[in-house]
């Protein structure tokens, strides 16, 4: 198992399985339809970019268990030090601690590029997202009822936020 940088031309189909399987089957993406090759590259372009990871774990043989990434919060200037972030195993891969080491992994990069806060909305019924964030040090800053509506319910968004000491000396402007 080794961590790597995610590309569009290696890894963009197995992301695009991961993103598709999740928008399909559970609520860690309010979204209907499934992504396509086209929308992946515009992500990845974006990613690229911002200078947004997007790292992820191979197996021994080669292959995308997992992923992680952040991304702009808000696109106003006085947000520029936070991040929104986001984690995606492989169906065949959960459960096996590979989620932790992909966050773990993204909160030293958010540290290493400077940002100060990171911030994952998680749908309220995702106990096991819900777990590894507090593991992890976040602490709980809202929800946002019926936020979404998928799979014939109404959907709450609970936010968690990691607060990093980073940057030693943040600027206006």
């Amino acid at each position: 198992m080794q961590f790597v940088h995610c590309t569009y031309e290696k890894h963009g189909e197995a992301i695009l399985a991961i993103f598709n399987d999740a928008i399909l089957n559970t609520t860690a993406l309010y979204e209907y339809q499934p992504r396509t090759m086209d929308i992946m590259q515009t992500w990845f372009a974006t990613k690229t970019a911002n200078q947004f990871p997007v790292i992820g774990i191979e197996n021994d043989a080669g292959e995308l268990m997992g992923f992680a990434s952040y991304g702009t919060f808000r696109a106003w200037a006085a947000f520029k030090y936070s991040v929104e972030h986001s984690v995606y195993i492989h169906p065949q891969h959960q459960g096996k601690g590979l989620g932790r080491k992909l966050m773990e992994a993204l909160i030293e990069a958010a540290r290493e590029q400077n940002y100060h806060v990171l911030v994952g909305g998680i749908d309220s019924t995702n106990t096991g997202s819900i777990a590894l964030h507090k593991k992890l040090g976040f602490e709980y800053s809202g929800t946002i009822k019926q936020a979404a509506y998928k799979f014939e319910r109404w959907l709450d968004l609970d936010f968690y936020q990691l607060i990093l000491d980073t940057p030693a000396q943040p600027v206006s402007g």
